[in-house]
């Protein structure tokens, strides 16, 4: 999946055009991503209906939620499910479309296991994650203060957990460093994000008319 940053930055483009709480967008945009710090499995979280891969039903979060678009906080979670899918479907084939091997940017291809592609892609996000922040002048100052709890009905995931995640993007972002990358860069990512924009923001255009 996409790093949080990346969703964070993908969700302030798209806002441009919304003009939504960017704090509670931002909120919904990462909450997705609690299923991890809560020792639970994705698959509800991420609406994954689909065993042989990781692309979020889209169509299965609409049937339940499109109603509440209009609430920041589901549409912050809805730009993170629709992201996720441009990044799997799109993105990470041009990296590595199998197990064993990853895409390095000089070109040539290094044969690892698929634990080992998870940390070069997880040590580009954190050598990513200042370039990131700066390039799209990201207000993180949700990471730092006490949040409030979306008053909605939402069964995905425990919304009186949400300080968690909260608390770990604030660590994620203390510890993002300036850094090498192994198999994307900055010029990558701003291409995604821009993608990512004029996807997802004319399928929301279309939605909210």
């Amino acid at each position: 999946m996409a790093s949080a940053i990346i969703h964070i930055a993908v969700a302030k483009e798209i806002n441009k055009e919304l003009h939504m709480n960017e704090k509670e967008l931002f909120l919904g945009t990462i909450a997705p991503d609690i299923s991890k710090q809560i020792g639970e499995k994705k698959t509800k979280s991420h609406f994954l209906t689909n065993k042989d891969n990781d692309y979020p039903n889209l169509d299965d979060f609409l049937d339940k939620y499109q109603n509440n678009l209009t609430n920041p906080f589901i549409m912050g979670y809805y730009i993170h499910l629709f992201t996720d899918y441009l990044w799997f479907k799109y993105f990470m084939p041009e990296i590595s479309n199998s197990n064993d091997y990853i895409k390095l940017l000089s070109g040539d291809t290094l044969k690892c296991s698929k634990i080992d592609i998870s940390k070069i892609i997880y040590n580009d996000y954190s050598n990513l994650n200042i370039s990131i922040i700066e390039e799209y002048n990201l207000d993180l100052s949700l990471f730092y203060e006490d949040i409030k709890i979306p008053d909605i009905k939402f069964d995905e995931i425990p919304l009186d957990k949400l300080q968690i995640i909260v608390d770990k993007m604030g660590i994620i972002i203390e510890n993002s460093k300036k850094g090498y990358t192994y198999s994307f860069n900055i010029d990558n990512i701003k291409q995604f994000i821009t993608n990512c924009n004029n996807i997802i923001g004319t399928d929301i255009k279309m939605r909210l008319k």
